[in-house]
């Protein structure tokens, strides 16, 4: 990929309507635009990074056994009824007729529709448990959207739902995707906690949030300092405890020192019970030949949340720094005089080749800007590694190997072994 053939629109400077650190590193670095309130185009930047978070979310659900569908964002008024939902939802639920006068939603979740589709296809409990998981296009009429692709309307969610013949078998739905939430969001290279949490308009018996530590998250949380025991402090604040009197104190599971901490949701997990199944008569032929009702899971991750929460939790002064699991290219070939001087482009040209051939990702700048814009616009976008060809290349046959970090080596272009070492 060129640099010079690829719209990223960088700016010096945020417009003032960004309030925090992700958005504002993901409107200079032209990963996005508004369209408008709480809605935005990805552009090609953003998007990479938006596909290889998806990469991860697919990789850990298709390893736990998860099955990939993929239903319609827009939902009948019909099945929000059974649940009694399409009211008690309110102003969130965007709502619209089509051309029939029938009533429709933009989906903001898709409980509905898959115990409909479940319900109508799975007959035997021989057939159970099944998990199925899409990644898809979310709408919620936020009444104040705000924090850019944080908090917007419209969104990408990965949303799974267990189904099951009994108790048991879903706790172990439950707890197998638990154990691919954190293995996604460790993969990523995030910080995060899993926090007890209120089920809210979702509904069910018991549910675990997933934050991403950062100082401008929205949610405060406390934490402990030895163990995984960490609570969302407003289920602390419906209880009556006094949040303050919990800092310094022993964890109530005997491990650590409590601590409060802000997070940033990323995920939320919830055991339905029979919640939805009730309300929408799903149920299977039993073993012993009787109708029974599905006990169900809902586990959502937020994907195009998981991209700000990664900035937020890894930039510094030039820009963002990512994980290199989420990076939008491996490294930046940064070629200094491209336009002038032969040599110099056809090693940025030849090492670019090898390097794709390697299995890398790589962006070559070509653009006839100097080393100082290059190099800015390098560590605004987050590259992991820029290699420079210039000065030293032509008089040494010498290049900068240079990481998003600062660490500087000097490597011969033609110690291909050496280059790679670097990436491992």
């Amino acid at each position: 990929m060129l640099f010079s053939k690829l719209l990223i629109p960088t700016l010096k400077e945020a417009p003032q309507e960004a309030e925090i650190v992700s958005h504002k590193l993901m409107l200079r670095a032209g990963m996005i635009r508004k369209v408008a309130s709480g809605v935005y185009t990805w552009l090609p930047l953003g998007l990479k990074v938006l596909r290889k978070v998806e990469g991860e979310v697919r990789t850990a659900m298709n390893n736990a056994g998860a099955q990939e569908v993929l239903m319609p964002m827009v939902q009948p008024k019909e099945l929000w009824n059974e649940t009694n939902r399409w009211e008690k939802m309110g102003k969130e639920l965007l709502r619209f007729r089509d051309r029939h006068d029938r009533d429709f939603c933009l989906g903001p979740t898709h409980e509905e529709v898959i115990t409909d589709l479940i319900r109508n296809n799975v007959r035997s409990y021989k057939e159970l448990p099944i998990n199925a998981y899409q990644i898809q296009t979310k709408f919620r009429d936020e009444i104040r959207p705000r924090y850019g692709v944080m908090r917007s309307r419209e969104f990408i969610m990965k949303d799974a739902y267990s189904f099951s013949v009994n108790e048991k078998c879903l706790d172990e739905s439950y707890i197998n995707m638990r154990n691919a939430y954190k293995q996604i969001l460790q993969n990523i290279g995030l910080d995060f906690k899993i926090v007890k949490a209120d089920s809210g308009a979702i509904g069910g018996d018991a549910s675990e949030e997933f934050h991403v530590l950062a100082e401008n998250g929205e949610d405060t949380i406390a934490i402990s300092t030895n163990s995984e025991f960490a609570i969302n402090t407003e289920l602390l604040l419906e209880e009556g405890e006094d949040i303050k009197s919990l800092e310094g104190k022993d964890s109530p599971d005997g491990k650590g020192i409590m601590q409060i901490k802000k997070g940033i949701e990323v995920g939320h997990i919830f055991k339905l019970g029979q919640v939805y199944s009730n309300d929408m008569n799903a149920s299977v032929q039993s073993q012993e030949g009787r109708s029974s009702t599905l006990y169900m899971g809902c586990y959502g991750i937020g994907v195009s949340r998981i991209v700000a929460a990664a900035i937020e939790q890894n930039n510094d002064e030039k820009g963002i720094v990512w994980p290199v699991s989420i990076a939008p290219f491996d490294v930046n070939i940064i070629a200094i005089g491209f336009d002038k001087n032969e040599k110099v482009a056809n090693a940025a040209t030849d090492l670019y080749e090898k390097l794709s051939n390697q299995g890398y990702d790589v962006i070559l700048d070509d653009r006839k800007a100097g080393f100082g814009a290059k190099i800015k616009d390098s560590e605004l976008i987050g590259i992991p590694m820029n290699i420079i060809i210039g000065k030293l290349y032509v008089e040494k046959n010498e290049i900068e190997m240079r990481t998003r970090d600062g660490q500087i080596s000097l490597v011969q272009i033609d110690d291909l072994e050496v280059i790679f070492n670097h990436f491992k």
